[in-house]
Formats: structure tokens, sequence, C-alpha cells
């Protein structure tokens, strides 16, 4: 694995790497050492593995993986994703810059251009061409694998993995991952599986992160500020509230255990006390919340469909709207766009007359029951800040390129398939 000395030197060395500086030239701002250094390593015949954080700019390095297979004879690039909103969006980033015709799409929805030469995929569908031994792997230079540490999932791991097994040796792998955490040892299975590959690692978070508890309407910070990095301490006032409702409960568990035993029975009218609870705010007062405090657009994570759906009709049913007058003109001319292709007796069916007003209001549900062009239509909203809210699954968790300026987890579990569990770093955004 380079040392950042390294990656520095690396960095500088761009003489030796004409693409590499080239390519940086292009930019639109200045590459930092460890995307240099990794996109040396590709000019160098190399695979290589980018562990950064969130918003670092690890694929940068697939872009230039890219722009390398353009420079071919016909060579060509596969962009895999775990989720097909990811696979969206890179591949309208990709058309932006190589036109229409050099970019395919496909996903279990769409079907673009799939003989392009670069195409974006959810990862999946590559899987199912090399069991198929599909002509389209004719040529293949570069595969991208973002969001890699998919390959510690339980259920979807195993594709990750047999297509880095099947891959034809020729093809670089480039992986990706803002949270994979035993970077050295994966690294060395991939240099062992698909021979040489650069580790290369980056710790900086060029987006500050901060973390904040909602405690009886306020927003009290996770980590004392005072606190460093390295020292990070539970903001003690956290503690205290904690301390308290726990101590509340057990006098009162306590309480009624006496009574139980037969000490003094209550009179008919005394109210039993009761396990405190933390109080629940309700979403609409959460959402009325952020905005006051300027934290809009935000994405709440609620793991379920229904969930998501049932959270829009809260916030709708409390008449609250987050948009201008000129935002929401600006959303009706892009949904009509968007959709002027479905009859009207379609549309009805499909309940898009309700969505289409919760869209002019700022609030919006994304998950794997809308319908495709539904869900393209509430993430280029969200992208362009028209549409402040989005209650959300996993489907805009990964990798996603947008302007949230807050994240909600309304509960540190979900259901996997067979139980609840705790939700990990490889399951949240971050």
């Amino acid at each position: 694995m380079s040392s950042p000395a390294e990656r520095f030197a690396a960095a500088q060395n761009t003489a030796a790497h004409p693409e590499t500086a080239r390519f940086a030239g292009r930019q639109r701002f200045d590459l930092d050492p460890f995307q240099i250094a990794a996109c040396q390593a590709l000019e160098d015949g190399r695979g290589v593995l980018v562990a950064a954080p969130t918003g670092a700019g690890k694929t940068i390095v697939g872009e230039f993986a890219i722009h390398l297979a353009m420079l071919g004879e016909n060579e060509k690039a596969f962009y895999t994703t775990p989720m097909k909103a990811l696979s969206n969006q890179k591949f309208r980033e990709l058309v932006d810059v190589y036109g229409a015709d050099a970019v395919g799409l496909l996903t279990g929805d769409t079907n673009i251009n799939g003989n392009a030469r670069i195409v974006v995929m959810t990862t999946e569908v590559l899987r199912n061409m090399l069991y198929a031994d599909s002509a389209a792997l004719r040529d293949l230079r570069y595969v991208i694998m973002d969001e890699v540490h998919y390959l510690a999932d339980r259920f979807r791991g195993a594709v990750w993995e047999e297509v880095i097994i099947h891959l034809p040796q020729e093809v670089r792998v480039i992986a990706l991952s803002a949270t994979v955490s035993n970077a050295e040892e994966f690294g060395d299975w991939l240099d062992t599986v698909r021979g040489d590959t650069e580790v290369i690692v980056s710790e900086t978070r060029p987006v500050p992160l901060e973390q904040h508890v909602l405690v009886r309407g306020d927003l009290l910070p996770l980590f004392d500020e005072r606190a460093g990095v390295a020292t990070a301490q539970v903001n003690q006032e956290l503690m205290r509230v904690r301390s308290f409702k726990g101590q509340n409960y057990e006098n009162n568990r306590r309480t009624q255990k006496s009574r139980a035993s037969g000490g003094r029975r209550p009179h008919r009218y005394e109210r039993r006390p009761r396990p405190a609870r933390m109080e629940r705010i309700d979403r609409p007062d959460v959402v009325r919340l952020l905005e006051r405090a300027n934290l809009l657009p935000a994405i709440f994570f609620i793991f379920s469909r229904a969930g998501c759906d049932g959270a829009v009709q809260q916030v709708r049913r409390a008449g609250t709207r987050l948009t201008t007058a000129e935002e929401r003109a600006e959303i009706r001319e892009i949904v009509e766009d968007r959709t002027r292709n479905l009859g009207d007796e379609d549309l009805g069916v499909l309940g898009f007359f309700e969505w289409k007003d919760n869209l002019e209001r700022g609030v919006a549900a994304h998950h794997a029951g809308l319908l495709p062009a539904f869900k393209e239509v509430v993430e280029e909203l969200y992208q362009r800040k028209l549409v402040k809210v989005v209650f959300a699954t996993e489907t805009l968790a990964l990798g996603i390129n947008m302007p949230a300026r807050t994240v909600v987890l309304e509960k540190m579990e979900k259901f996997n398939g067979e139980a609840r569990v705790a939700i990990t770093s490889g399951s949240t955004p971050s």
C-alpha cells in the first residue's frame, strides 16, 4: 500500500505519465495526490483499489480508466454500480462528456445502447453477461466497480466476487469504496486473483461530517465539540439525558414491583407510574426544524417502501410547503416534460397528480416500488435542489452525488430479509 510520501512523490512524476497529466489538465480542479497516483497506476497497466471517504473524488479514477479506453481502438469500459439510481446518474454524467452515441445503460429497468464503448450497468447485469459469454464483452479493457465493499454483503456479495474472478485476465479492475475497512487485505486478494493491483488509501475527508441527535426538539451534537477527533467523546449533555431517563425508568420499575408484592396500593384515582419514554417528534416538525436551521435538502432513510410513502402523506397532511412559486413552476415544467409520453388514463392509475402535487411542495419518496420514470424525476429534482426532502430506502444510500445537507436516520436497525439487525457503516450513507 502506498504511503502518503510515496503518493506525493508519484504525483510530481507527471513526465513519465503523459495521459495522467493531460487528463488532470482538463479537470476544473487540481487532482489530489491519491487521485494522481491511482491514475498513474492505471496508465502503467495495473489495476487499482481506491479507498477514500465520501466526497473525496474516487470516481475521477474510474473516469480516467474510461478516458484510457477511449484512446484505444474499439476498446470498451464498463462502469458497474449496486443501485439503479447510481447507474442512472453516472449514465447522464458520461453522456454529457462523451455523447449519447458512445454511452449505454443496462439495468433491470432500462436497456439503452448496450453495444456502446462505455456502458453503465448494475453489477448483476455484468455477472449475467459473463455467464452468457456475451459478445458485448469483446474488446473490454476496464471494469470500474463502484461501491466494491458490497463484496461483503451476505446476500449480494457473491455477485461481486463472481465478476472479479471470472472477468478475462486482460481486463483491469478499478475498485472504488468509501467504507472498505480492510483495504490492504482486500488488495492482496485482488492482486492474487486479478494480477498486479495497486492499493491506494486516502483518509482525508473534504466534506466535514457532523453528527447530531434530536432530543426534545433540539439538535444536540453526538460528540463533545471540544474534544479532538482522535479522542472524540460522547456529548455529556446527551449522557445526562440518557441517565435521567434511565433513572426514571428504574424508579418507576421499582415502584411497580413494590406494589405488586403487597406494598401500598394506589388510590383508585392515582395514576400509575409508567416507564419513561423519549418524546417522539412528528416528521413534519422535524422537517420544519431542519428548514429553520438551514439544513435542507435532506434525505430521511426509512427502510420500507410503505414507510416512505406514509411519511410523504404525513408531511402532506400537515400542510408543509418548502418551495417558492418560481420553484413550483420549474417543477411543473420538468415533470410535464419527463412524463409527456404517458397517457392521462395511465397517469391517473399511477397516482400522478398527487405525486406531482407532493413534488411541488418539495417532498418525495424514492424506493424500488416507484415507476422508473418517476424515480428519475425525483432524482433530477433533488439534484437541482427543487425537492427539499426525500424519504428513501437504500436506493439513495450509495455513492449518489446528491446535494443533501442532512441525512436523517430514524432507526438504527433494519430488516435484512430474516431479522431486524443493526445498520452498519456499509449500509448507511457517509
